[in-house]
C-alpha cells in the first residue's frame, strides 16, 4: 500500500499540514474529555485549558531541544539560532521523551503556583495524555515521519517521499497501542486505589509499549542492541516502579470514589 499525505488540504494560500491538524485535533479531544472529568471530580474545567496550553508549548520546546542535543548537537553549538528551525508539517525534529520532560516541568510549576494537588490532577490528565499521543501519531503516519523498518508483512506501507520500500507502519502501531492505553486508564480511573495510581500506571505501560515498537522502527542512535528510546523507556519504567511502590506505601488511606476515605489495606 502506498500512502503519504503531508498536506491534508489547502484553502486558498493557506496550507493545512496533516501532522499539525492532528496535533490540533489531539488538543481539542484532550481538552473536551479532561474538562468533563475535572468537572465530575469537582474541579474547575478552566484549569485544563491553562494546563494544555502551558504544557504543549513547553513540551514542544523540550522535544525539539532534546532532538537537537541528540541528533544535531554540532549544528546547535555552531549556530544556536538553528534551534528555531522547526518543520511545522511533521514531527521530524521532535523527541517524545523531551516533550514529556518539558511538559512535566511546566505542569509542576503550574500546580505549585496554583497550589493544586499533584497526584489527583495527574490522574485525571493521564488518560488524555495517551489519547492525545494516539491522535498525533495518525498525523505522523500521514506525514510519513517516525516510519518503520523495511518489511514484507501484508500491511506494510510505502512512503513515496522517503523511498519505494514497504515498511512497518509503526505510527499506526503506536496509535493503536495508545488508544488502548487511553481506554484502559479511563476504565481504571474510578477503580483507582490511591492518588497517583492512574498516572503511575501510564508511566509503567507507556515504556513497555515504546520499548516493543522500537524493534520495528528505524533508529539512528543505537547503544548496542537498544535504541536511545529503549534506554529512556527502561529508565522511565524503573522510576515508575519505584514511584508506584513508594506512593502505595505512603498512602495510609485508600480513596474510594463517592465513598470517602478508608484505611488502605493493600
Amino acid at each position: 500500500m502506498v500512502i503519504m499525505h503531508p498536506v491534508l488540504f489547502r484553502i486558498g494560500e493557506i496550507t493545512v499540514n496533516s501532522w499539525g491538524f492532528m496535533l490540533a485535533m489531539a488538543l481539542v479531544l484532550a481538552v473536551i474529555g479532561a474538562r468533563r472529568l475535572f468537572a465530575r471530580e469537582g474541579y474547575d474545567g478552566e484549569i485544563v485549558l491553562d494546563l494544555v496550553i502551558i504544557t504543549v508549548i513547553s513540551g514542544i520546546t523540550g522535544a525539539h531541544l532534546l532532538y537537537m542535543l541528540l541528533y544535531e548537537r554540532a549544528e546547535l553549538i555552531a549556530n544556536p539560532l538553528s534551534f528555531f528551525y522547526l518543520d511545522a508539517g511533521s514531527c521530524m525534529g521532535l523527541v517524545w521523551y523531551g516533550a514529556f520532560i518539558g511538559g512535566f516541568l511546566a505542569f509542576l510549576v503550574y500546580l505549585l503556583v496554583k497550589q493544586l494537588p499533584f497526584w489527583k490532577i495527574a490522574d485525571m490528565l493521564a488518560p488524555f495524555l495517551a489519547l492525545g499521543y494516539a491522535t498525533v501519531r495518525i498525523g505522523c503516519f500521514l506525514a510519513g515521519c517516525c516510519y518503520g523498518k523495511i518489511s514484507d508483512v501484508p500491511w506494510a506501507v510505502v512512503f513515496p517521499l522517503l523511498d519505494a520500500f514497504p515498511r512497518h507502519p509503526t505510527q499506526l502501531y503506536s496509535s493503536a497501542a495508545n488508544f488502548m492505553i487511553f481506554l484502559f486508564l479511563l476504565w481504571f480511573f474510578p477503580r483507582r486505589k490511591f492518588p497517583g495510581q492512574v498516572f503511575i500506571l501510564y508511566l509503567l505501560i507507556y515504556p513497555v509499549y515504546r520499548f516493543t515498537v522500537e524493534f520495528f522502527r528505524v533508529n539512528t542512535i543505537m547503544y548496542g542492541p537498544l535504541s536511545i528510546a529503549q534506554l529512556y523507556s527502561l529508565i522511565i519504567f524503573t522510576i515508575a516502579v519505584i514511584l508506584y511502590l513508594w506512593q502505595r506505601r505512603r498512602c495510609k488511606e485508600e480513596y474510594i470514589p463517592n465513598s470517602g476515605w478508608r484505611k488502605y489495606r493493600g
